[in-house]
């Protein structure tokens, strides 16, 4: 089955997101992508990855990738999110968050933890544990 990975960044995280395609780029070609609007024209635009586009986390689009997750279709949830400016939309991104727990997604909410998910799906997809 082809892993299923929502990618999803606040603006001040968008380069990180960005740049962490990059160094997973091969792995993220053999994945299914799925984003928020402006992540995912930024990720497609810089790496060529084909990026299935939600809308705009304020409008909406956490929670689009949150009812995709609560129906099976995400595996693995890596959102950038930036602790340290106020979203207007936060009880959207909590909704979110809360719908990888409930039903047992791994979600990264940090470059550190997003390199150690990417790192175990890549040797998944390898054949290793």
């Amino acid at each position: 089955m082809t892993p299923r990975v929502a990618l999803i960044a606040h603006d001040h995280k968008k380069d990180d997101i960005v740049a962490l395609a990059g160094e997973y780029v091969e792995l993220l070609r053999g994945c299914q992508l799925v984003a928020t609007g402006t992540t995912g024209g930024r990720i497609a635009g810089a790496h060529g990855l084909t990026v299935e586009r939600m809308l705009s986390g304020p409008n909406g689009g956490d929670l689009q990738i949150g009812a995709r997750l609560a129906e099976g279709a995400i595996d693995v949830v890596v959102f950038l999110r930036d602790p340290m400016t106020p979203q207007p939309h936060e009880p959207d991104i909590n909704a979110l968050v809360r719908a990888c727990d409930v039903h047992n997604v791994p979600c990264a909410t940090n470059i550190a933890t997003a390199r150690m998910i990417l790192d175990a799906l890549a040797r998944q997809m390898r054949g290793g544990a």
